[in-house]
């Protein structure tokens, strides 16, 4: 008797929207060592704070959510504890701060007596330390009232773009994601004069005045809707980009927002979205480097017209600002201006958004197939990327395309 042949294994590749398609977007051939290939960046300092900053406004929503503790709430006792919480658990996976980022963590000293009353201003005055206090201070306390949950995967599938069945991997592909908050609100709530636990909620208030949200709240019939919103351990983008091979951040981002929004529509239980947000956390407690850049990018001209008027004095005290002189005195409306953005949703833009995600993932493919093929991988893959990206890269010294590559010695 005549056995059959086993078929072939059939898999769907996975790709998430940040792990993929913001890393792809950055570096492909970074993306390739770093995410095919699971070699780490030596300093993964970037990656540290914004997982650092995603973990203490997931356990500080946890804890609110439990004890109702009123704000605003006081570093020492109530949001440092958090900190040395979220620490551990990231250097468990190999990830730490650098020491002017955070203080170290009480509960990974043995050897030492040191407890919360230990702590002294300066050790507050920590970048990572003041922007988790201003997170949760100045937007836990709108935010969370309004929260669903959190952390809420999502996940959909899409068919394989220019699929060949001869040379394609799989006809679909997967897409995942992580959505760090969905809101859930009543219309009639949104409409009112909103007051929430006793206070004026700000989010609510800025959803108000935006026109594009209003509108769709007037046309609709539906009595509530939801709202994604994500957090970014970094500076607001620029609107454009100078150089062309460079990732146009701004966009990236809303892409993110728009596909997260069609996955969450393919789920039994979701409602319409009419919104996304995402906060800019780095914007409450800039650093001399946020500082430096938002001035390269005044120079430039990547701040529009509209802002650059609207928060005239703050960019006239950025743009006489040094290097070496103390950091200045910006506004609170500045600082919560810059860091909340909205994102309308519209099927247009979430097709669009949806387009460009079939696009990355082809050119993955793309690469992939050359590397199986026996194509060298700096081949396969290509190096494009700005200057500080390839700056900061643990691949420079070998990576062939790399404009920054220092330049060899030559003995006369």
């Amino acid at each position: 008797m005549k056995l059959p042949s086993r078929s072939k294994a059939y898999m769907i590749p996975e790709y998430s929207l940040t792990g993929d398609l913001l890393s792809f977007l950055t570096c492909n051939l970074q993306y390739r060592y770093q995410n095919k290939g699971t070699l780490p960046p030596s300093k993964p300092v970037q990656r540290w704070f914004g997982e650092f900053i995603h973990g203490v406004m997931e356990e500080a929503f946890i804890q609110w959510k439990h004890n109702k503790t009123e704000f605003p709430w006081d570093w020492k006792e109530d949001i440092r504890p958090i900190e040395d919480l979220i620490d551990l658990r990231l250097q468990t996976r190999g990830l730490y701060p650098h020491d002017e980022d955070l203080f170290f963590s009480i509960l990974n000293q043995p050897d030492n007596d040191l407890t919360i009353d230990d702590l002294n201003e300066h050790d507050h005055k920590k970048l990572a330390s003041a922007r988790a206090e201003k997170a949760i201070n100045i937007w836990g306390k709108h935010l969370f009232p309004l929260i669903d949950s959190s952390e809420l995967m999502i996940k959909g599938i899409r068919n394989m773009p220019q699929y060949d069945e001869n040379r394609s991997r799989s006809n679909y592909y997967g897409i995942n994601g992580v959505v760090d908050v969905l809101t859930s609100m009543k219309i009639n709530k949104t409409l009112e004069q909103s007051n929430l636990d006793n206070y004026n909620n700000k989010i609510i208030e800025i959803l108000k005045k935006d026109p594009q949200f209003q509108e769709k709240i007037k046309n609709t019939d539906e009595e509530d809707y939801e709202i994604i919103i994500d957090y970014k351990g970094m500076k607001r983008p620029p609107i454009e980009v100078n150089d062309p091979k460079s990732e146009n951040k701004w966009e990236s981002h809303k892409q993110q927002i728009l596909t997260y929004s069609w996955l969450r529509s393919k789920q039994e239980d979701s409602k319409t979205i009419f919104a996304g947000i995402i906060f800019y956390l780095n914007e409450l407690v800039p650093s001399k480097e946020d500082l430096m850049l938002i001035k390269d990018e005044m120079k430039n001209g990547l701040i529009d017209e509209e802002t650059l008027e609207k928060y005239e004095n703050d960019f006239n005290l950025i743009d006489k600002w040094q290097e070496d002189d103390k950091a200045p005195e910006l506004s609170d409306d500045f600082k919560l201006g810059r860091s909340i953005r909205i994102i309308n949703i519209d099927e247009d833009e979430i097709e669009k958004s949806l387009e460009k995600f079939d696009e990355v993932v082809y050119n993955i493919e793309e690469s992939l197939i050359k590397e199986i093929k026996g194509c060298k991988i700096q081949d396969a893959w290509k190096a494009e990327a700005d200057e500080r990206t390839c700056t900061a890269c643990d691949f420079k010294t070998f990576c062939k395309k790399n404009k920054n590559k220092p330049k060899e010695f030559k003995i006369p």
